[in-house]
């Protein structure tokens, strides 16, 4: 497995193209493997992230299978002449990761659940709106993901109720494209709607959580979502 980092030149239009869309973002970052053709059902799985750090600086992380090669992306998004992109070997982390080990993480995702309004009524995805609903959305698939979320100390609490966990959430993106059903070959608008994860959590399977962090984490894995990365725990408490 190889988990790879890339910067985008914001300024360049190329970099703000892809920016802009989910679905040319994971075209050019399937592009970036020779074996891989477009379309391909039995394509290795691939995920990706992007993470708007500020204005200025977006950062495309990438896990998969084969080692990439982001050449058409550094002529198109990057600086040609000056940067490329790192590349690592993630297998000997990923089996480095041990019960009980604490880390702070990333993770994007696309919080969804099934409702209907009446009995009669197809069930029908649904975005959770709500930060409390997207928190409680991750936190219920934790253990079934290999780790737990930190509770923050009680005496640290900031708020009576949703502050209970070393975790925020933020950076609430929406999007709609046009997507073509198999079934009846009619184009629909699909509405997508993510959201970015900060917390601190302890490994409580470690297989499980490599399971997570290789096959990824919700739906949308396409376009963006599912994939979590791991960080050193920094001092104090999120």
């Amino acid at each position: 497995m190889y988990l790879t980092r890339f910067r985008l030149n914001t300024a360049r239009a190329g970099s703000r193209h892809l920016l802009a869309s989910p679905q040319r973002m994971h075209a050019a970052v399937m592009s970036s493997f020779a074996d891989v053709l477009p379309g391909d059902p039995d394509a290795p799985r691939v995920l990706w992230r992007v993470d708007r750090n500020s204005r200025a600086e977006a950062l495309l992380f990438i896990v998969s299978e084969q080692r990439p090669d982001l050449t058409h992306l550094v002529e198109q998004a990057g600086w040609p002449t000056t940067a490329a992109w790192q590349t690592y070997e993630y297998t000997s982390f990923l089996d480095g990761l041990a019960k009980g080990g604490i880390w702070d993480f990333r993770l994007t995702a696309n919080p969804v659940h099934h409702v209907r309004r009446s009995t009669d009524e197809i069930r029908k995805r649904t975005a959770h709106r709500t930060p409390r609903h997207q928190m409680g959305w991750l936190l219920d698939r934790q253990e079934r993901a290999g780790f737990r979320v930190l509770e923050t100390p009680a005496e640290r609490r900031r708020l009576a109720q949703g502050d209970e966990h070393q975790l925020t959430v933020r950076d609430e993106q929406r999007h709609r494209f046009g997507k073509t059903d198999t079934g009846t070959g009619l184009a629909n608008r699909v509405p997508l709607v993510t959201v970015t994860f900060d917390g601190r959590l302890e490994i409580t399977d470690p297989e499980l959580l490599r399971r997570t962090l290789t096959l990824g984490l919700g739906k949308a894995k396409a376009y963006g979502c599912g994939l979590m990365t791991l960080a050193a725990a920094s001092g104090g408490t999120r």
